[in-house]
């Protein structure tokens, strides 16, 4: 019932054993997450994000990485709708903020740490109060703090959305919408929130060289965020030639493979990207 619910193509599914191997699996991932933080199986990396205009880091964004003993590494794709379905997100997602703005205040560069926040939490937990705390116990300037959301997200409970960014906004952390493009992409959106940074989608990026219609995006999503005097990123540059094109349409940031993979702490230290407060 629940295949032929999900499948949206057909209204009749029959039995097979794979479906049994599924759910199973997806019942050992719930199981495995629960403990996945108290074991220290999380870690963070940071990918660098550049202004185009000097080609200098202007801040990090922290990616969610799972390490797992018998599972060996399992993509965010697949855990993070289990955490999201499970209610697990709450507690991973409060570890991922926490990590990632505690790292950031022990830079000696004032860069910004960048924080996806899923619907989830978005939606169902006092988010500008744990931020809130966070930012105090870390030490954490609000300034340096931006938040990534999609418009899925926002768009569930936009009267509710809207109060909950707003008291972000007013603490001076930054607010992104992210994947712009993919979701609802509503001008409302844009107009009715007012973002700090408007992230283009890798998607857009990797297919623009070769295809009008994409070009044709990035250039109106470009056009939008220099007309309200918002920052737009482009994710997803692999290449020198989607770095040119970029620039020349006037983009004001880039992150992505051309620059940096993502890298673990020790290691954003060790390349000298960042620089340790001195104790």
């Amino acid at each position: 019932m629940n295949c032929a619910r999900n499948s949206g193509q057909q209204d009749i599914c029959y039995y097979d054993p794979a479906m049994d191997q599924v759910i199973r699996h997806r019942l050992n991932i719930v199981d495995e997450l629960r403990y996945a933080v108290a074991r220290q199986q999380f870690s963070l990396c940071y990918q660098a994000q550049k202004r185009i205009s000097d080609k200098k880091i202007v801040g990090f964004e922290a990616l969610l990485r799972w390490e797992h003993p018998m599972l060996g590494a399992v993509s965010p794709v697949v855990f993070i709708p289990v955490a999201e379905e499970s209610g697990l997100i709450q507690e991973i997602g409060e570890w991922v903020l926490r990590t990632a703005c505690h790292a950031a205040s022990q830079w000696e560069q004032p860069y910004r740490i960048s924080v996806n926040v899923s619907a989830e939490q978005f939606h169902h937990h006092d988010l500008p109060g744990l931020v809130r705390d966070v930012l105090e116990t870390t030490g954490l300037s609000p300034s340096r703090l931006e938040l990534e959301l999609t418009e899925t997200a926002i768009f569930t409970d936009m009267a509710r959305a809207t109060a909950i960014l707003n008291e972000l906004k007013a603490m001076g952390v930054s607010i992104a919408v992210d994947d712009y493009g993919t979701g609802h992409s509503s001008l409302g959106l844009i107009r009715d929130i007012v973002f700090d940074r408007i992230k283009l989608d890798k998607l857009f990026v990797q297919n623009a060289l070769g295809n009008e219609t994409d070009k044709a995006i990035i250039r109106a999503v470009i056009f939008l965020g220099r007309s309200l005097q918002t920052t737009v990123l482009a994710e997803g540059v692999e290449t020198e030639e989607q770095f040119a094109f970029l620039a020349d349409e006037g983009c004001d940031e880039i992150q992505g493979f051309l620059l940096s993979r993502p890298l673990p702490h020790d290691l954003l230290v060790a390349t000298g990207k960042v620089s340790l407060i001195a104790e």
